[in-house]
Formats: C-alpha cells, sequence, structure tokens
C-alpha cells in the first residue's frame, strides 16, 4: 500500500533521555509513515526553556540513529517558530477566537476553591471573556501582563474515532478556556502542538494514551483555525514486569544504555514492536516485516509489560544470527574496554571465539566477558584461584594432569587431537572426564565451566597452555 500523503511525527521533549516509551512511539509512527510511502517528521518541542537541554536534544537524535529510525523531514524546532505562533495568536485575537485575561494567581486559587466547595468541577470560569469582562465591569489592572486564552465552544461535544480506542467523545462543558500563550507572551505546549501539526500537514498522530486529555482541546483549536483534523491513535503505556508503571528499576532508562549494555538494535525494534502491537502468532521478525505490517492495526487495548528477560532471550536470537566475523569487529572494542589487546602476539582468533561462545550469551557485553578469559591469566586475575582449584583437584589428577601437558606438547593442536589426548589420559588414570577437565578449565581460563573444553584449548596457543597446567 502506497500513500505519499501521510504525514507522521515523533516530537520529543528535550528534557531528558530517550527511554522505552519514546521510542516506541517514534517506531510506531516511523513504521506507519514507512508501511504507506509516506512521510516521517522530527520535531524537537522544546519550549520548556529551564528544562530542554542540548545534551538531551542530541540524546535524542543519538537514539534514534542507533535504532535506524531515520526522519524525513527536521528535526524542526519549536523554540526557532516563536515569531510564527505569536502571529497564529495574535490572528486569533482579531478573530475573537481567542482572548487575554488578566486573572491572577490567587484569584484562580480563589475560584477553585469557591467551585470545590459547591460540589463543582475546579475550572476557570471565563470571568474575562470579553462580554463578561463589560457585564462584571472588570477593570485592567495597571502594570499586569495578560496571558492569552483560547476561547473553547460552550456547547456541543468534541468526537474522533481513534486510531487505538475506537469513538471517543467528550462534551465542551468539560473543557474550560485553555491557556495558549503566556504572562510573558511564550506559546503553551498545547498551542505550539496545534500549529505545528497544522503546518507540517500531520495526518496521523500516534502518541501515549496520556496525551488524550490534550486531545479535544487540540481538536478545538484546530477546527477555529480551520485546519484539517489528523487521525489519532492514543497507545496505552507500557508496564514493568510487575504491573506499574514503567520505572528506571523496570528499564525505562535511556535508549542509548541498551546499546551500551551490548543489545542490538534490530532485536530492540523487534520487542518494542511488539508491545502494544501484533502480527499473528508472529515473535521475531525483521524490521522489513514490521513495515509490511504494520498499517495502524492490531493495536492494543491494554497497556503492555516490559519483560527483560524476553528482551534478553530475543537479542540472543539476533545475536546467534550475526556472522562471526562481524561479531568480532562489534566486540573487540568491548574487549578493548576491558583492557584487552586482541592483537597480542599469540592472541586467538576473536571471530572463533565468537562462534563458540555466542549461543552462551545474551548480549555483547557478555559475550564480550566469556571472550576476555582467553586473554587473562587466571592466576593474575583471581588470587584465590589456587584455593579453589585445591578444592576441585582430586589427588590421583596431579599426576593425569601432568600426563595430559605431556600428551599435548606433542599432539596435532586442533580440537580433535586435543579431544583424543584427553581421552588416552582419562583410560590411562581410570578418571572421569569432570576429573580432569575441570582442574583444566580452572587452570588455563580461571573457569570450571565453558564449552567444550577441547575446543577451548585449541583456540589458546600452545605453549601458553601448557605454562598454565604445568605451573
Amino acid at each position: 500500500m502506497t500513500d505519499a500523503r501521510i504525514r507522521t511525527r515523533f516530537a520529543p521533549s528535550p528534557t531528558g533521555f530517550l527511554h522505552i516509551g519514546g521510542a516506541r512511539t517514534a517506531l510506531f509512527s516511523w513504521a506507519f509513515a514507512r508501511h504507506f510511502g509516506g512521510t516521517f517528521i522530527l520535531r524537537i518541542e522544546d519550549t520548556d526553556v529551564e528544562r530542554s537541554t542540548p545534551e538531551a536534544v542530541q540524546a535524542i537524535l543519538d537514539g534514534m540513529a542507533w535504532l535506524g529510525l531515520a526522519h524525513d523531514e527536521g528535526p524542526f524546532y519549536q523554540m526557532r517558530r516563536m515569531d510564527r505562533y505569536r502571529e497564529v495568536i495574535a490572528q486569533m485575537l482579531a478573530a475573537g477566537t481567542a482572548y487575554h485575561c488578566w486573572a491572577t494567581p490567587a484569584e484562580l486559587d480563589a475560584m477553585r476553591e469557591a467551585q470545590r466547595a459547591r460540589g463543582e468541577k475546579p475550572r476557570y470560569d471565563g470571568r474575562w471573556r470579553p462580554e463578561n469582562r463589560d457585564r462584571l465591569g472588570l477593570l485592567v489592572p495597571a502594570g499586569q501582563q495578560p496571558v492569552v486564552r483560547f476561547r473553547n465552544p460552550d456547547n456541543g461535544e468534541v468526537v474522533w474515532n481513534d486510531l487505538v480506542k475506537g469513538p471517543i467523545a467528550i462534551a465542551n462543558t468539560e473543557l474550560d478556556d485553555l491557556i495558549i500563550a503566556r504572562s510573558d507572551g511564550t506559546p503553551t505546549y498545547n498551542f505550539c502542538v496545534v500549529v505545528d501539526d497544522w503546518e507540517m500537514q500531520i495526518t496521523h498522530v500516534i502518541r501515549g494514551d496520556d496525551h488524550v486529555n490534550n486531545t479535544p482541546r487540540q481538536i478545538n483549536i484546530l477546527r477555529a483555525l480551520g485546519a484539517a483534523l489528523p487521525v489519532y491513535g492514543h497507545v496505552p503505556m507500557i508496564h514493568g514486569p510487575d504491573g506499574q508503571k514503567l520505572s528506571k528499576r523496570h528499564g525505562a532508562v535511556s535508549v542509548m544504555q541498551y546499546d551500551d549494555e551490548g543489545f542490538l538494535p534490530e532485536a530492540v525494534i523487534n520487542y518494542l514492536s511488539r508491545l502494544g502491537w501484533s502480527h499473528g502468532d508472529d515473535e521475531v521478525f525483521s524490521r522489513e516485516s514490521l513495515v509490511r505490517w504494520f498499517d495502524g492495526s492490531h493495536l492494543s487495548h491494554s497497556p503492555s509489560q516490559f519483560d527483560p528477560e524476553k528482551l534478553k532471550w530475543l537479542n540472543n536470537l539476533y545475536l546467534k544470527q550475526i556472522p562471526d566475523d562481524e561479531l568480532a569487529r562489534q566486540v573487540a572494542p568491548r574487549l578493548a574496554r576491558r583492557g584487552v589487546d586482541i592483537a597480542a602476539p599469540g592472541s586467538p582468533d576473536l571471530s572463533r571465539v565468537c562462534g563458540l561462545f555466542k549461543d552462551r550469551a545474551s548480549t555483547l557485553e557478555e559475550l564480550a566477558d566469556l571472550a576476555a578469559m582467553l586473554w587473562v591469566d587466571p592466576v593474575a586475575a583471581n588470587p584465590n584461584l589456587v584455593d579453589e582449584l585445591a578444592g576441585q583437584l582430586k589427588p590421583q589428577a596431579v599426576p593425569a594432569l601432568r600426563d595430559l601437558a605431556d600428551r599435548l606438547s606433542v599432539c596435532d593442536w586442533h580440537a580433535a587431537a586435543i579431544s583424543a589426548a584427553f581421552k588416552e589420559t582419562l583410560s590411562a588414570h581410570q578418571l572421569k572426564m569432570p576429573q580432569l577437565a575441570v582442574p583444566v578449565r580452572l587452570k588455563v581460563f580461571g573457569r570450571a565451566q565453558t564449552p567444550s573444553v577441547d575446543a577451548m584449548l585449541a583456540l589458546m596457543p600452545r605453549d601458553i597452555v601448557l605454562s598454565r597446567l604445568r605451573a
């Protein structure tokens, strides 16, 4: 399906990092535009000057780039569009769809308190609407700058057919007159969003359902401007495994932290797409399949649960599909951060190492941890290793270790020949494999458990293996 008129947007506020919830919103908006051959726009809503930072903007851009969610237009910055917002506000004041209000914070607090006392919903009562101002005889306070309020319709209701939730109707009597410009002249969030969506010709707004209460106000402002309405889709929030709001302990961290922890962007994309959307029983699918299937249907009405273990499982599936030489390229900088010099004389081939360990690792970081054991002297890394070895070493295994070292010193250096040397040693000393293999693993690699010991030893230089066995 193609419809080049489709235009979606992702509009984060740069007051923090790009987290999982924001990344999913970006992904759904991107995939919807790509499915229809439309346009995906990135807009930075930076009107919260006190909390917006250049570092947060860069974190958003980095996260989008890492996920591969390339935008077609933008990034646009709202702070660079202030003149246009003020121009539209002036037009609305002239048209009577907006008006100045001089109500002070203290007056507003008293107004709401009185409404609560009467059992009414606390809300602005419209006292500075021109007709009410004259009727009440209100005088403009000297030296006080007014806010600008949107004149919300008094009657009727706002109705829209939500892409996720279906038909929604809100009575206009539930809405008061929204402030669209502060007393210092700065336009407010809901107003800037409306002007941007209007002028950027956004056709579909996909966002979290924490924005549902903003939608009727934005629709009314769009109608006052004579603008076409986009289709809205409000996606339920993501919860942690315990059903509570997603927090840092659940994984609500920067998207780039997932990169630091060794997750693959394709696995994260696959996992995020399954949080609140489905395509039959498909669990594992490519980015291309997502674009082919994502037409805005099959979006869940219920909150989804973020499961870190499920993400690790999925990441392992993707990791195992990567060719060994490409894995080595991605693991090399992670080993370098651990102080491992993969180019040191006698170093094993990193691609072979990755090939041996990738079934056991959920992330690139886990893979780097496993690979590092082939470069680290176990005794130097763990001063307690000698005591651990003493606990694992049966008396009869001591001569067997010497015998094995002798056999390994003359055999061909590949896994099959090393395996044969083990079998000959076990037979000669009447031992079972664990009685010999565990001490060998501890002495050579510093761990009691590794992949097949013959395959592990074959990756190491013979002289290092023999020196550690005989030490």
